[in-house]
């Protein structure tokens, strides 16, 4: 097994932080896996995205041109990887500031009004991690468990009491998944 996910967006919506987690969680399940964050010069704003290789084998490449999963928070990012990602991957699309809809058929398009959910949550910060549980789900590159987990593990000090609400969060993306 070998998934290879893009999870892109602005500056400031968490693309890296849910690469980590992922990253975290897949190291903690026993995977091979590659983590590298790609982002502009801007503090907040720019492009920022990273790519995560999750592998039962060695890695021999840490580049992803064909992804099998990506998340796109916005705009550009549904534009620059929508039609890159492999027949029978998955796509999840933050659907509050992406208003296109996926033309193909041979993938699974999981639509997620993430940043209306994270506001409705109470934090616009979290619709990363709504869009990483739909993932997750969706794709089982590792249990939701591993996730849960690796929040409890990796989320900084400066966070801590936002870990319930990151829990929550994961979790309405879960049922997004399971539709």
């Amino acid at each position: 097994m070998q998934e290879e996910i893009i999870i892109s967006g602005f500056g400031g919506q968490g693309t890296l932080f849910a690469g980590q987690l992922l990253s975290y969680a897949a190291m903690e399940e026993g995977f091979h896996v590659t983590w590298i964050p790609s982002y502009g010069p801007e503090m907040r704003g720019g492009k920022a995205r990273c790519t995560v290789i999750v592998s039962d084998v060695e890695i021999g490449s840490p580049l992803v041109r064909r992804p099998s999963a990506a998340i796109v928070l916005n705009l550009p990012s549904m534009e620059a990887f929508e039609p890159a990602i492999k027949p029978g991957g998955t796509l999840v699309v933050n659907r509050s500031l992406i208003p296109l809809q996926s033309e193909r058929d041979d993938i699974r398009v999981i639509y997620a009004s993430a940043t209306d959910m994270a506001i409705e949550l109470g934090n616009v910060r979290l619709a990363n991690v709504i869009c990483l549980g739909a993932l997750v789900q969706a794709t089982s590159v590792v249990p939701v468990t591993a996730i849960e987990r690796a929040l409890d593990n990796h989320l900084p000090e400066r966070h801590r009491k936002l870990l319930g609400i990151n829990k929550e969060a994961l979790h309405k993306g879960v049922e997004l998944a399971n539709g």
